[in-house]
C-alpha cells in the first residue's frame, strides 16, 4: 500500500507528458495555418506576451518552454524523488511553484520573490546542469547533433538572468541547430536577452515534437542512471 500511493503521488510530480501534450497542440495549430490558435495554445505554457508573436516566434517559444521545463518539470523533480521519495519530489515543487508565482523583480514582490527564486536556484543547481548533459548525450539517440549541443551548452548556458534556466536551452538549441532566446515582451514591456545558440538553420513547427523526444529521451537517461545509483548505493550498504 506504500508503495502504490508512493508512486501515484511520484506519478503527480512529473509533467512529461502534459509538456509534451501541450506542446502539440500549438504544433498543430502552426501546421494548419491557425495562427491566432497557436498564440493561444502557447500563452498556455508561456508567461510572455504572445500576442506579438509571428509563426516563427510562437514555434520558438514553445520550444524553449519545452526545453527549459524539462529540467523544471521532469529531470530536476525526478532527482528529488530519487534521493528522497515523494517528500523530496514536494519538497522540490513547492518551492518551483512558489518561484514561478512571486519570482518576478516588481515592487509588490521584489524581496519575497527574489527569496523565492534564490532558493529555487540553489535546489536547481545540479539537476539543471544534468538535464543538460543528459541532452547532450541522448540527443545522437533522437536524430539529433550531440557535438553541436556540447559546443552551444558550453559556450552559452549562462546567457541567461538565472543560473540555471539556459543550462537546458543551450544543449537544445545546439542539437536542434536553432538560435533560440532572444528579446521578449512581458506586460507590455520588452526584456532584452541574450541569444542562444546559431541559427543553422530555419525554425518549423516539428522542432516542437524534436525537443519533446529530447526531453524524454534526457529523463529516462537520468531515471536509468538514478536507479542504478540506487542499486549501487544498496550492494554497499548490504
Amino acid at each position: 500500500m506504500y508503495f502504490a500511493l508512493n508512486a501515484v503521488m511520484c506519478w503527480q510530480l512529473l509533467a512529461a507528458r502534459q509538456l509534451f501534450r501541450e506542446g502539440k497542440k500549438v504544433q498543430r495549430a502552426l501546421e494548419k495555418g491557425d495562427t491566432e490558435g497557436a498564440r493561444y495554445a502557447v500563452s498556455m505554457i508561456v508567461g510572455r506576451d504572445t500576442n506579438v508573436l509571428d509563426e516563427a516566434g510562437i514555434a520558438r517559444a514553445a520550444v524553449e518552454t519545452v526545453a527549459e521545463n524539462a529540467s523544471d518539470g521532469v529531470i530536476a523533480p525526478l532527482c528529488w524523488i530519487l534521493l528522497f521519495g515523494a517528500a523530496g519530489g514536494f519538497f522540490y515543487k513547492s518551492i518551483n511553484t512558489m518561484d514561478s508565482m512571486l519570482g518576478y523583480k516588481n515592487e509588490k514582490y521584489l524581496y519575497f520573490g527574489r527569496a523565492a527564486a534564490k532558493t529555487d536556484d540553489v535546489v536547481n543547481y545540479i539537476p539543471a546542469r544534468l538535464s543538460g548533459l543528459c541532452m547532450i548525450l541522448t540527443a545522437p539517440l533522437c536524430g539529433l547533433d550531440g557535438k553541436n549541443a556540447w559546443r552551444i551548452f558550453r559556450r552559452d548556458r549562462y546567457k541567461h538572468a538565472s543560473p540555471n534556466s539556459a543550462q537546458t536551452e543551450a544543449a537544445c538549441a545546439g542539437a536542434l541547430g536553432l538560435r533560440l532566446a532572444g528579446d521578449a515582451v512581458y506586460g507590455g514591456v520588452v526584456h532584452k536577452k541574450e541569444f542562444i545558440g546559431d541559427p543553422l538553420r530555419q525554425i518549423e513547427p516539428m522542432d516542437i515534437t524534436r525537443a519533446g523526444r529530447l526531453m524524454y529521451a534526457a529523463s529516462l537517461l537520468t531515471l536509468a542512471l538514478g536507479v542504478l545509483l540506487r542499486i549501487g548505493a544498496a550492494l554497499l550498504c548490504f
